[in-house]
């Protein structure tokens, strides 16, 4: 009688055993690669990213030898863009380039880079107020240049390029832009060497831009402050040379293409 009570509890710590199957605590137990990637799909057409980001993760940590890896590396970087998380957009994309550098689908994630740089920083009031974007930090601008200015060099075919072109130039004109705006600061507080200073760089980086005319004209008014004749006559003729000079500008859409394969 006294083994009883040791039978017993024995039993039961068997049948606890039994039942804590590990089919039962993950759901996703018996889902394929494909089934992952297909309600990653389904999320993602339905504008649930965070779903999506969560499938496209659990496929390539669970199936990272399948030929639906690859493409769920690409995908999440969409997904995390859709989802607004610049930092893992970049990250993913990043990561996607090192391990695939020879991949077709490589220009695609530096246009993302792309960009996510063009908007991080977008806040909620943004899509209710027109937004200036040289009065923003311009460091961000500047890393989106450098990822469109990539893609064009490498993949000039591309069907991303077009589209990195228009707004490597909208960001051009931006930024000198902002360094005009300087500029005029400059004048204001009558710091004429400064401002000049500051006009020049305009030229010297961001010639094609519209706001190349007015650096000039920054120049000659700085110059002719500071007494500097020589360099006056020589900003003038260089004035009346361009004056007939046509900049270009662009226009740029909101509409982000899809990567390659997610629409399939």
């Amino acid at each position: 009688m006294r083994l009883l009570l040791p039978i017993i509890l024995l039993f039961s710590l068997l049948t606890a055993g039994c039942s804590d199957d590990p089919t039962k605590s993950d759901p996703y137990a018996d889902w394929t690669a494909e089934d992952f990637y297909d309600q990653a799909k389904s999320s993602l057409a339905a504008g649930e990213f965070q779903t999506a980001i969560t499938h496209l993760e659990s496929l390539e940590a669970r199936f990272p030898f399948s030929s639906y890896a690859r493409q769920a590396q690409l995908d999440v970087a969409y997904a995390y863009y859709k989802f607004e998380e610049p930092d893992s957009t970049i990250a993913a994309a990043d990561r996607f380039i090192r391990l695939n550098p020879r991949d077709p689908n490589v220009d695609y994630a530096l246009y993302l880079k792309g960009l996510s740089n063009f908007n991080r920083g977008k806040g909620i009031m943004e899509s209710w107020f027109p937004r200036n974007l040289a009065d923003h930090d311009t460091k961000t601008m500047n890393d989106a240049i450098q990822d469109f200015s990539s893609l064009i060099k490498r993949y000039p075919d591309s069907k991303y390029s077009a589209d990195a072109y228009k707004r490597l130039i909208y960001l051009k004109n931006e930024l000198a832009e902002h360094e005009i705006g300087v500029a005029e600061y400059y004048i204001k507080r009558k710091a004429w060497l400064a401002a000049a200073k500051r006009a020049q760089y305009t030229l010297e980086h961001y010639q094609e831009t519209q706001s190349s005319r007015r650096a000039l004209e920054i120049m000659a008014q700085a110059y002719k402050e500071l007494g500097l004749t020589t360099l006056l006559a020589d900003i003038e003729q260089i004035i009346q040379v361009n004056k007939t000079e046509v900049f270009a500008t662009a226009e740029v859409d909101t509409e982000t293409l899809e990567p390659p394969g997610i629409s399939n």
